[in-house]
């Protein structure tokens, strides 16, 4: 075969490939044997490889790529990704159908409902006809690139199948003539249920963390450095929109989903056009009665007005378009047998009842504890052990129990009270008054240990990343972690030899494995730079949450200049008082404190914050509460603080009406609509960058 010939035979080779994998991944309909599609594409591969030239990116050899990313780029949307304003209920999902009604009526257009995918979002573009760029949706704006990992993805097409609206007959589908403009679409990765249950498995296995649900396995298998990795998670993807869709002379959303269906995209065959809420309800209650049945995860019905020129009528707010909804499915409850209820004890020796009941699947995932809170809230519920419960999940993520079903107790069950002793140490248990918490007096309690550990590797703090609980266990109990300080003693061999308790199939013990230690020691390594007030919150000072660990750090600049302030000067700092200034007080008097203190400052880990030019800068925002809300483009949600905050300004997480301006970045969530309640003054990003610039607040007239 000389280059020519091969040439030829290249292209008819993808030609074909293509349009199996568009058969066999987006309509579900293969005509070939796996067998006899494997010999074309190792036929395409041998051609490939004796003529490398001919091998271009989007090549079916050409999915997975063999160098490992390093780091994720930004990649700016061609139009801003919404998020969707959501309908808790039929009665939510009414009165927004009645306020677009009467402009759907006058059009005659009806509405789109289709299932709300439950997986991680995604913007793919094509130039040429040819996939060249995948971002996840980020803030909206701007997203992550993970186009190495997306090729991977065997459902979406890494050519273009078809130009234009309407598709050219079927035999005229895969031609190899280009599509010169560039589309970008969006849709939903997704891992089917039974790929998530294998994963888990597999991770299980290996001794790996399991993932909770099907969701996060999608968005983490879409974040993996190797895309290796990602193509051996079985992911999936189905497409819904085209962010210029009337550039392509399409008209309305049903037609969007022909031409992406035929363009050789994967798309979600569950759609209804409806011509008034009625069929909308009824579409909704059928996905309900469904959702357990089908392959993947839904979590509700995104409702839209099908027609695009009435979609640019209606517009959007400062977050959601005004012409779709999504109807989140109520919270799946099951029944289950409540078996125990366990104290966990706390890093501040806060005692915590756990339900502990037979295993049952709830919004994708198996669940068997959940938390009870503390006595007054079982007392409230009236639980007892031995009920039959019904437990959900809160928000599809946290395990609840709502209540038991008390026509099913046979006289067996037993009321439950809080212990006198602490389960983990035996000592006294204390419940000061006017708190609904008890608490274990010792404070070296075991327990209590473990928390705090896992506390100070936790993101909030030290951001340890690989440093979760089964490994602090483990190096606990061989005796290698004590307190916070140790965490900077281990070495590579300590944790490479970690033996982890189980037995592999061989029969030999389950060790750690250099590849997770090496990743530990650069976790390790990497917490040492984080800023102060990220270590006053790891410390784990009682009442010193993340807020008052910024107002401290921010005062006092070092951890040498807060351990010599006094109780009465602490309690002078805003955010602090004199409950939290006795605390910070009687953590530094303890003589077990300051040794740790000073072992964390000979292993090198930041204790002081540099003062730079932005903190010198003249106060002229004091007086001034901000609160910020949303993703921002340009700026972290904490440099944004920091900036006001070097400025004089206050920052603060709740609004009221004493606040002055509420800055607003995509999917703001309830601050925005208290802001809006109140008659807050908003801000958009690019008057936030204006008054970080010029020091100064907005003028009236520009509000």
């Amino acid at each position: 075969m000389d280059r020519q010939q091969a040439q030829q035979r290249v292209h008819k080779l993808r030609e074909e490939i293509g349009r199996h994998n568009w058969r066999y991944y987006a309509l579900d309909e293969p005509e070939i044997s796996d067998g006899a599609y494997d010999a074309l594409v190792r036929e395409l591969q041998q051609i490939e490889a004796e003529y490398p030239d001919l091998v271009t990116p989007d090549s079916p050899t050409q999915r997975v790529g063999s160098v490992p990313t390093t780091q994720f780029g930004s990649v700016k949307h061609a139009q801003r990704m919404y998020s969707l304003d959501n309908a808790m209920d039929l009665e939510e999902l009414d009165g927004w159908l009645e306020r677009v009604e009467p402009e759907v009526s006058r059009r005659g257009c009806g509405y789109l409902c289709e299932l709300k995918i439950d997986g991680s979002s995604i913007a793919l573009t094509y130039a040429g006809g040819v996939l060249v760029r995948a971002a996840t949706r980020g803030d909206g704006k701007t997203g992550e690139d993970v186009t190495a990992n997306i090729r991977a993805v065997n459902s979406v097409p890494l050519r273009l199948l078809v130009q234009g609206k309407v598709p050219p007959a079927q035999d005229a589908l895969f031609s190899d003539e280009p599509v010169a403009s560039t589309v970008e679409v969006r849709g939903e990765v997704y891992m089917p249920k039974e790929s998530f249950e294998r994963l888990n498995a597999e991770q299980d296995e290996a001794g790996q963390p399991t993932f909770a649900n099907p969701r996060n396995a999608a968005a983490g298998s879409v974040r993996q450095k190797d895309p290796a990795v990602t193509a051996s998670r079985d992911l999936s993807a189905f497409m819904y929109q085209i962010a210029d869709a009337r550039a392509l002379g399409i008209g309305t959303q049903h037609e969007a989903l022909t031409w992406l269906h035929e363009a050789g995209f994967k798309v979600n065959p569950d759609v209804k056009l409806c011509a008034q809420a009625a069929e909308v309800h009824a579409f909704c209650e059928w996905a309900m009665n469904v959702r357990n049945d089908l392959p993947y995860e839904i979590d509700g019905v995104v409702v839209k007005v099908d027609d695009f020129a009435l979609q640019e009528e209606l517009g959007y707010t400062a977050k959601a378009p005004r012409w779709a909804i999504a109807f989140k499915f109520p919270p799946e409850e099951k029944t289950t047998v409540l078996r125990e209820i366990r104290v966990q004890v706390g890093r501040t020796g806060a005692l915590t009842p756990v339900a502990e009941f037979d295993p049952v699947t709830v919004a994708g995932s198996t669940i068997a504890r959940a938390t009870l809170h503390n006595e007054d809230e079982i007392r409230r519920k009236g639980v007892r052990i031995g009920d039959t419960i019904i437990v959900r999940k809160a928000g599809d993520v946290i395990p609840e129990v709502v209540g038991p079903v008390e026509r099913l107790r046979d006289g067996s069950e037993l009321e439950w009270s809080m212990p006198a002793y602490c389960p983990s140490c035996g000592s006294d248990v204390w419940r000061e008054e006017g708190e609904v918490v008890g608490r274990c007096t010792n404070a070296g309690c075991p327990a209590q240990r473990l928390e705090r550990l896992g506390h100070w590797a936790s993101r909030g703090a030290m951001d340890i990343d690989g440093m979760g609980t089964e490994i602090i266990t483990r190096l606990v109990e061989q005796d290698m972690l004590h307190d916070v300080a140790d965490f900077y003693a281990l070495r590579f061999d300590d944790l490479s030899s970690l033996d982890l308790g189980r037995i592999k199939k061989d029969g030999t013990p389950q060790l750690l494995g250099g590849t997770i230690a090496r990743k530990l020691m650069e976790s390790l390594t990497a917490s040492k730079t984080r800023p102060l007030a990220r270590l006053l919150f790891g410390l784990g000072m009682r009442h010193v949450g993340s807020t008052v660990g910024e107002a401290l750090a921010s005062a006092y600049r070092s951890i040498d200049a807060l351990m010599a302030a006094s109780e009465d000067e602490l309690a002078q700092v805003e955010q602090v008082g004199p409950k939290i200034a006795a605390s910070v007080k009687a953590f530094f008097a303890n003589p077990e404190n300051i040794d740790i203190i000073e072992r964390l400052k000979s292993s090198d880990v930041r204790h002081a914050d540099p003062v730079d030019e932005g903190e010198r800068r003249e106060q002229t925002l004091a007086g001034l509460t901000f609160v910020l809300t949303g993703a921002l483009e340009r700026y972290t949600r904490e440099s944004a603080g920091a900036a006001l905050k070097a400025l004089g300004a206050k920052v603060s997480g709740s609004v009221s009406k004493k606040t002055s301006f509420v800055v607003v970045g995509a999917e703001p969530g309830s601050k925005y609509d208290k802001a809006v309640e109140l008659g807050v003054p908003t801000l958009e990003e690019d008057a936030l960058e204006m008054i970080i610039k010029s020091g100064l607040p907005p003028a009236e007239d520009a509000l």
